[in-house]
């Protein structure tokens, strides 16, 4: 069994392109621990998408051949879709959460304010926000547009 971790706080849920071209999920961020230096970065689980494992995602995406990398991308991912969001995020100012731990690690110096991070399977406690944090994959803005022809 998986071990958990919960909270109350700002959580953050925004789409995550996974698995190209075209496979989306959606990922919560959250943040724990003194003045927030702990962060919690999950993917919710959907039933017809399949589970963000967001370390691995990161292996395919990280930049550079630090050790930390992976961590760094995860980090950057989250913080980012706080500070900048894009269409279709759920910003939620107060909800309680669990993580089903898959996967920690630490960056080399603290980054975003973070010292150490956690990832897994997000969800929320209640059945309301779970639903709307669902439907941030249902209402993101397509990526591809038909280009009309002749």
């Amino acid at each position: 069994m998986a071990k958990t971790t919960t909270g109350v706080g700002r959580v953050t849920v925004f789409p995550l392109l996974h698995l190209w071209p075209d496979t989306y999920g959606v990922v919560a961020y959250a943040t724990t621990g003194s003045f927030g230096d702990t962060a919690i970065v999950g993917y919710l689980p959907i039933p017809e998408v399949p589970d963000v494992y967001l370390m691995d995602a990161a292996a395919r995406h990280a930049v550079g051949s630090s050790t930390t990398a992976s961590i760094d991308w995860v980090l950057c991912t989250g913080w980012s879709a706080r500070s900048v969001p894009k269409p279709g995020t759920l910003d939620l100012p107060e909800a309680a959460w669990a993580l089903e731990i898959d996967g920690r690690g630490a960056p080399k110096d603290t980054l975003y304010g973070h010292n150490q991070l956690f990832t897994g399977r997000f969800s929320l406690d209640s059945p309301d926000l779970m639903d709307q944090a669902r439907r941030v994959l249902d209402s993101r803005v397509p990526t591809r547009q038909a280009v009309p022809v002749g």
